[in-house]
């Protein structure tokens, strides 16, 4: 199975638009790309969690396409990549030949703070959000591990470094440690330059067969390994940096695909918060566990480093528009495979994952995650 074309629109607040406004560009210039047009798809799978009923029906309406199936998928921040892996399955069974996968999200709606949760969540109730479960794992983290608040900051720094190279990317504007660890606080220890930015956004996949993409004769990636896990139920007391349902993912996706953590050029993993990276980075193998610090610290997830973590900037510096970053994710991983990311390329990248989660519930380390390899056809 292969993704043919890709598109996304720059992050931001679009406070104007609707949900078929941000995304219908997206699917036109994804079908653009891959050489096709709209009356060669074959089935919709589209990705969000506010967008309200028919999300995907009204963006097609608004494309003057019709008849063909569509599915909605909310599956919280791993919204665009589970329509991802829906599209996967269609096209692995042969059912279908052509996919469009959409990724789309207006959290401006909302008019800023944090997302709205589900208060039946004993957790929410008693006033858990994300920045203070993600503070509780930075403050853990710097207890366990040999670590310092500087590792923390260096996670942003680097994503506006590399967001600075993405004319799609929501902030930036480079940044210093200090600026990060001076910035305005959020929820102790994390300052907001270590909290990704809400917004809008939207992404479009194009997913073929091997058939469809023979006759094209156009760039395109195969995704070698898609792995969808839901949270295994434990009410006991939970390890803050060992999310297990993403470490469960990763070895799935790894198998399927045949190779190992250390084959990988770039990796797109899920950013929310800086402490996030460095947790995920020992999660997906990219180093042992605890060492995750020390591989910020060295430079090994930029530029010249042994794999190059969010290209894109990643959900720090692009934006988070929950149900079209996993779709995004996987676009940024097009780009870089078949060598058209321009300023961010990494140089010679053949390999890559893409790696989000959504939601957190009590009980759960996370809702949901998705993991998707791809390599260059």
């Amino acid at each position: 199975m292969y993704v043919a074309g890709a598109a996304m629109i720059p992050m931001g607040r679009y406070p104007q638009a609707s949900y078929a406004g941000l995304a219908a560009g997206t699917v036109r210039d994804a079908l653009r790309s891959a050489g096709l047009d709209r009356g060669d798809v074959q089935e919709v799978f589209c990705g969000h969690s506010f967008g309200g009923m028919l999300t995907g029906q009204r963006i097609l309406a608004a494309l003057d396409i019709g008849s063909v199936p569509v599915t909605n998928v909310d599956n919280a921040c791993s919204g665009g990549a589970t329509a991802l892996h829906h599209a996967f399955r269609a096209v692995g069974r042969g059912e279908r030949d052509v996919v469009l996968v959409i990724g789309v999200e207006k959290l401006s709606q909302f008019g800023g703070g944090t997302l709205p949760l589900v208060t039946e969540d004993r957790e929410v109730r008693r006033g858990m959000v994300m920045p203070a479960l993600y503070a509780m794992r930075a403050r853990r983290y710097l207890h366990e591990r040999d670590a310092e608040l500087a590792d923390l900051a260096r996670v942003s720094v680097k994503a506006r470094a590399h967001g600075a190279l993405n004319p799609a990317a929501q902030l930036r504007k480079p940044v210093t440690v200090d600026e990060v660890l001076g910035a305005r606080p959020i929820a102790d220890p994390l300052t907001l330059f270590m909290c990704c930015p809400t917004g809008d956004g939207a992404a479009s996949l194009i997913v073929v067969s091997d058939r469809i993409r023979r006759r094209l004769g156009r760039p395109a990636i195969r995704i070698a390994a898609s792995v969808l896990h839901s949270g295994q139920v434990d009410l006991g007391p939970r390890d803050m940096l060992w999310p297990q349902i993403s470490a469960d993912s990763a070895a799935d996706a790894y198998a399927a695909a045949g190779i190992g953590p250390g084959d990988l050029d770039v990796v797109e993993l899920h950013d929310a918060f800086s402490i996030a990276e460095l947790i995920y980075y020992e999660a997906l193998g990219l180093c042992p566990p605890g060492d995750g610090a020390k591989l910020i610290r060295l430079g090994e997830t930029t530029f010249g480093g042994q794999v190059v973590v969010n290209p894109s900037g990643g959900l720090l510096a692009k934006g988070h528009p929950v149900g079209a970053s996993g779709a995004a994710q996987v676009a940024e991983l097009f780009w870089q495979l078949t060598g058209q990311a321009g300023a961010r390329q990494v140089p010679g990248a053949r390999l890559g994952l893409a790696h989000v989660t959504g939601g957190g519930i009590a009980g759960l380390d996370h809702g949901a995650c998705a993991v998707h390899i791809a390599e260059a056809a």
